[in-house]
This record gives C-alpha cells, structure tokens and sequence, in this order.
C-alpha cells in the first residue's frame, strides 16, 4: 500500500502529462508562483535599499509560500481519504511537469521551417527561448529550438520529477518555484543583477545533480531511438562546462553528440550580443527534422527518469521513511 501511496501520483501526473500537456485555458499554479514571484519583487523593489538582501527575502518567502500551500493541500486531500490524496498528488505533478507542452511547441518550429517558413518559425521559437531571435536565420531557428529541448529535459521534466522522488509534490513544487524565479529576475543585467543573483544561485544549486544525471539518461537512451551514444558521451564529458551556467551545458552537450550537431556559439539577449563558445562538433548541416529528434531523446530520457524515481520512491523512501 505504501508503495502505491507513493509511487502511483509520479506515474498517474507523467501520463496526464502526455496525454495532455498544458492546459492553457485554465489557471495554472506555475503562473500562480509567476505572479507572487511579481507582486513579491514589486514589494522588495518599494521596501528594500539593499536589493541583494531585498532578493534574499524574496526567495525564502516564495518558497516558504509555495511549500506551505502545496503542504496544506496534500495534507488535506490525504486526510479526508488515501484516494483523495493520491488523486490530488497526480494532478499537482502533472502541472509541473512539461514534457508535452515541450514537444508541441518545439514541433511548432518544426512545422514552420520543415515548410521554408522563416518568420513562422521565428515567431513559434520566440516563445520558447530567451534570446533575441530577430536575427536568426532558418537553421539559427532550428539550432535554438533544439538547443531549448535539450536544456529543458532537465529543467522542465527530469529535474521536477527529481525533486518529486524526494519530496513529493511539495518538493516538485518548491523547486519549481526556484526555477521560476531564475526565469523571471536570474538575469545579471543591471536591473535583475542583485535581486536575482540568490534565485539564481538556488537554482544552478537545486539544478546541479539532475542536469548531470539526465545527461546521463541521454547517453544512455541514445541506442533506443537509433543516435550515437558514444559520440553523445564524447560531447558531453569534452563540452559540458562550455556554458556560464554550471548546468545548462550538461544536456545540450550530451544532445549535441547525439545528433552530430554543433549547439550554442554567440546569442543576443535584450539588444546585447552575449560571446559564448559552441557545444559539439560541426559533422553535418542541422535541419528541422533534428527538433523531432530531441524530442524523442527528450522523451525515452524521461521516460528512465520516471522509473527511476518510482523505484526510488517506491522502495526507499516507504522502507527507510514513510
């Protein structure tokens, strides 16, 4: 019983997940966070001359917020009966996870440049990335689409459900809401450089050993889906510090061995061209059906993520813990 109580709202939230994707005409607790994330540093930005200890304070009450609510929601659902709570467990988890919504909107770009359609595919990759795509050409555009699924396996499926495995829907929703933060103010502009510097320290923090075990996972999926796993661990141990994030360059690196590509180089972000070096090897020309490609590296990854973490909760936790 405790092994179902534990397990089956990972499972249940991942194939919710699949099947649906998020569902954008209905409110979403992540953007709940984003709007408390707003509101908080509205707050710091009027009450605090200081805005690196004004950023302190805006994390640790995030966070403390984010884990009191989905705390108190569980502990009620599991109260009034098990099945309540593990109904409300998977709904929670299904929420945080992205991998659908990863996979439709990359297969969005795809769409567009797989027909020639240059400002499609700009306008469908400039709502997944951050960069400025208005001087990005046809394979630029793929280039960034694919980059954006490698580092997003870990960010946005891999690393939640590693949180999920230790934590439950309270750990997945806590570290969501530190990745939220990183998106919203860890930037090291002049507006975001101390306030966002303590979110976006929690965050290379709490991203550190997911983003390397799902690297991992990669390298390991590649012969199930027919790429190179050999090559894909080549890249990634040659090439996964060549990021200023200590994180990002993990998955990108171990994709772009995967595929033969070379991922990253320079990006302008805010009108500003950022030096970056490039990840992987130049083997081939990339082209559109290489976003399909790391959706479904993207997909088999998580895939042995989910296993991983039901086994782990389901036989460590409930024989050590629960």
């Amino acid at each position: 019983m405790k092994f179902v109580l534990a397990s089956l709202p990972l499972i249940a939230g991942f194939i919710l997940d699949c099947l649906i994707g998020d569902p954008y005409d209905m409110p979403h607790p992540v953007r709940l966070i984003g709007k408390l994330i707003s509101d908080t540093e509205g707050f710091v930005r009027k009450k605090f001359k200081d805005l690196f200890r004004g950023g302190v304070f805006l994390v640790i009450t995030v966070v403390l917020i984010t884990a009191a609510v989905s705390g108190s929601l569980l502990f009620l659902a599991y109260h009034i009966h098990p099945a309540a709570g593990v109904i409300a467990e998977s709904i929670m988890i299904f929420y945080l996870l992205a991998a659908r919504n990863l996979r439709d909107e990359s297969m969005k770009v795809f769409r567009a440049a797989d027909a020639g359609d240059t400002e499609g595919a700009r306008k469908a990759v400039s709502m997944i990335v951050g960069r400025d795509t208005s001087k990005l050409d046809l394979d630029g555009i793929v280039r960034a689409a694919v980059e954006t699924v490698a580092e997003n396996t870990s960010d946005g499926v891999t690393a939640p459900m590693f949180w999920i495995a230790i934590g439950g829907a309270v750990g997945g929703f806590v570290y969501k809401a530190v990745n939220t933060m990183d998106s919203m103010i860890g930037y090291k502009n002049e507006k975001y450089k101390d306030l966002g510097r303590t979110a976006a320290k929690l965050d290379d923090v709490l991203n550190y050993i997911p983003s390397r075990f799902t690297a991992l996972l990669m390298v390991f999926s590649c012969p199930f889906i027919r790429l190179d796993g050999k090559n894909a661990y080549r890249i990634w141990k040659r090439d996964k510090r060549k990021h200023a994030s200590p994180n990002s360059a993990q998955t990108e690196s171990a994709c772009a061995g995967a595929l033969h590509l070379r991922l990253a180089g320079d990006a302008w972000y805010f009108g500003e061209l950022h030096k970056k070096e490039y990840i992987g090897d130049d083997d081939r020309s990339i082209e559109p059906a290489d976003i399909i490609r790391a959706g479904r590296l993207m997909y088999v990854s998580s895939v042995f993520m989910l296993v991983l973490s039901v086994l782990f909760r389901g036989f460590i936790l409930t024989r050590w813990f629960l």
